[in-house]
């Protein structure tokens, strides 16, 4: 045994150090691996910074309660008789309570309720709407610009004002996401910005930890609800769950208040699951196209593979014969070429991963959100982006150096060496 692994790591090192000979059909095929990687990674890594976007958005103490039985604001309408009840209920509800909705005093409360000093649901009605906004080439894209109640801003845990203040209510002011203030120009604040038929002031900017609020514009409800001719439309309502007890027994609580109530039926659902469900449909999508062009291009860099340890065996042939003459036995040559087709295709693997890294990695992307409007992420290449397209570059590798291999050692010795004197 260990004389095989000796005879093994001696091919190896025969091989290894021919390679300066054959350095030009080496690099082909260790810079075809590296593209193949490269554009895997990417696809792979547009899809990891749309997920991260969306899951950033999400908090399981936040429940979305949307109407018309849709799973997205779209399409949902929440009657004004709905928000009443529920700023009725409290905290067997699952709704903490929070000034800033006024509450109807003809209907009685249940006992038990979490309640601030002011005994207010923590609530905001929510409307989006798609407004176009005229990037510095002259091309317009569609934002969203929603209209919240003002504890709508507290509702999103990791949102934070970077500059001015927020929106006043009843005022056409906006505060405006991080993201698409650096995208857009004259989103400055203190700029005046025409949405639909009127100006509206920017008078703040905000944070929100890279999520998918920073592609957002806030204002405050009644005034969206005004310029836009929406009177009274609300889509959906964002809620904090009661923080007495459990998030997910909140949430039951809540649901079976909202089933009891008459009307358009009403759901609720985690932030987190809210979110999580649209990124998971947009990064299936991506990995639908990814997937399919970079297996594509992995057949034709295998088959250079094939070809490039091909032309290594047949430039090697009489370096095999010798060694096969002196006692090799087949192992050794077979190992040797096959390590060969793997350290080069590793190689490629590691050149597309660090090409991907610093190309992609941080890189602003956007694609269609909620609503059909324009939501900015960045490429993230995370380990797990790595680690699978760097097993895609030792997959090319190890079934592209297989049949050069086998053909390694099945080479006729006295016809090599006849060749080759």
């Amino acid at each position: 045994m260990s004389s095989a692994l000796k005879q093994i790591f001696l091919m190896i090192r025969v091989n290894l150090g021919s390679l300066p000979r054959r350095l030009a059909i080496s690099l082909s095929m260790v810079l075809s691996v590296a593209l193949v990687v490269a554009v895997l990674a990417g696809f792979l890594a547009m899809a990891r910074g749309f997920e991260a976007a969306l899951a950033g958005a999400g908090s399981p103490d936040i429940a979305i309660v949307l109407g018309g039985g849709t799973n997205q604001e779209t399409g949902s309408e929440v009657t004004a008789e709905a928000i009443r009840s529920l700023a009725a209920m409290g905290g067997d509800s699952g709704i903490a309570r929070n000034p800033g909705i006024a509450r109807n005093p003809g209907i009685a409360r249940n006992p038990g309720i979490a309640r601030d000093g002011a005994g207010e649901p923590a609530l905001s009605r929510e409307t989006v709407v798609p407004v176009d906004i005229r990037q510095g080439d002259g091309t317009e894209q569609t934002l969203s610009l929603r209209g919240m109640d003002v504890t709508g801003p507290a509702l999103r845990e990791r949102a934070r004002l970077s500059q001015g203040r927020l929106f006043s209510p009843g005022a056409r002011e906006i505060v405006v996401g991080a993201r698409i203030a650096d995208t857009f120009p004259g989103l400055a604040v203190g700029d005046t910005i025409r949405l639909g038929a009127l100006d509206w002031r920017i008078v703040g900017h905000f944070t929100s930890g890279g999520s998918a609020f920073e592609s957002e514009i806030w204002a405050d409800l009644e005034a969206v609800q005004s310029a836009f001719d929406r009177q009274g439309q609300v889509q959906s309502l964002r809620v904090r769950l009661d923080g007495a007890g459990d998030p997910a027994t909140a949430l039951a609580a809540l649901r079976d208040r909202l089933s009891a109530l008459p009307g358009t039926p009403l759901a609720a659902v985690s932030e987190t699951d809210f979110y999580a469900g649209q990124a998971e449909r947009t990064e299936s999508l991506i990995r639908l196209f990814g997937w399919p062009i970079a297996l594509l291009m992995a057949i034709g860099a295998t088959a250079g593979a094939l070809n490039t340890m091909m032309s290594s065996v047949s430039d090697r042939s009489v370096e095999i014969a010798t060694l096969r003459l002196l006692g090799f036995t087949r192992l050794p040559v077979f190992a040797a070429s096959w390590v060969e087709a793997v350290l080069l295709s590793l190689a490629g693997a590691g050149l597309g991963v660090l090409a991907s890294g610093l190309a992609f990695d941080g890189w602003q992307a956007s694609t269609m959100g909620a609503n059909h409007t324009k939501m900015a992420f960045q490429l993230e290449v995370s380990g797990a982006v790595i680690l699978t397209a760097g097993l895609l570059g030792l997959a090319i590798g190890i079934l592209g150096g297989a049949l050069p291999a086998i053909a390694a050692t099945r080479l006729p010795l006295t016809s090599a060496l006849r060749a080759r004197g």
